[in-house]
């Protein structure tokens, strides 16, 4: 699901946040395109296949998207009560509040010093600096989710409609899922620091089993 995004970020989704919803749209989408029979298939159930789909992705879509708005709510209040707590704490307190908060990776890496110094600019922070409330950002970063979700879902369906031949039209669609799937793994991969190739395939074979386990298992 959606994280929360500091509104003091340029990008109001990162590229792993992009990615993570993309693949859970392509996921949704793949358990309905991957349950059909390539033989067999007339229009009706085609059309059937696609509004299911479509109607899966828009409602989880929005689900998605209020949940991002529900981490971002309750990741700005807890950074709010860290503000208060450090500014009420003794500083060898203050220093243990900060350090607990900052990343493992991230607090290798830093001083005493430097912890002390964030410490002494949180001191000096006005109390309302951190509104516990969601601005306009949040709502268009909410919504970026919704549309992340709800519009990969689109080109994985165009073959049923542009194609007369259900079995052709699931071929090209696992292909276009496929390539979609490799991408956002090489977003990912990119972005994290990985070998770009090599996660783009990790993606597609994480996808795929995650497909076929919910198809499995009834979804």
């Amino acid at each position: 699901m959606a994280s929360a995004t500091s509104p003091a970020r340029q990008r109001l989704l990162d590229p792993i946040e992009r990615s993570s919803e993309v693949l859970f749209g392509l996921i949704m989408v793949l358990t309905f395109t991957g349950s059909l029979r390539a033989s067999g298939l007339d229009h009706d159930d085609v059309h059937r296949m696609m509004l299911a789909a479509l109607g899966c992705n828009l409602a989880w879509g929005i689900i998605d998207a209020v949940f991002y708005l529900m981490a971002t709510l309750s990741q700005r209040g807890h950074n709010l009560v860290l503000l208060r707590d450090v500014q009420a704490a003794s500083p060898e307190r203050g220093r243990r509040l900060l350090s607990d908060a900052i990343p493992d990776d991230l607090a290798a890496v830093l001083t005493d010093t430097e912890i002390e110094s964030v410490r002494l600019r949180m001191l000096n922070a006005p109390k309302d600096r951190i509104h516990l409330r969601l601005s306009r950002s949040d709502f268009v970063a909410a919504l970026g989710v919704f549309l992340l979700v709800f519009l990969s879902t689109f080109p994985v369906v165009l073959p049923f409609v542009f194609m007369g031949r259900p079995g052709r039209a699931l071929r090209v669609s696992n292909l276009i899922a496929i390539v979609m799937l490799f991408l956002t793994g090489w977003a990912y991969g990119k972005y994290s620091g990985g070998h770009p190739w090599r996660v783009g395939v990790i993606m597609v074979l994480i996808g795929l089993c995650m497909v076929g386990l919910t198809i499995l298992l009834g979804g």
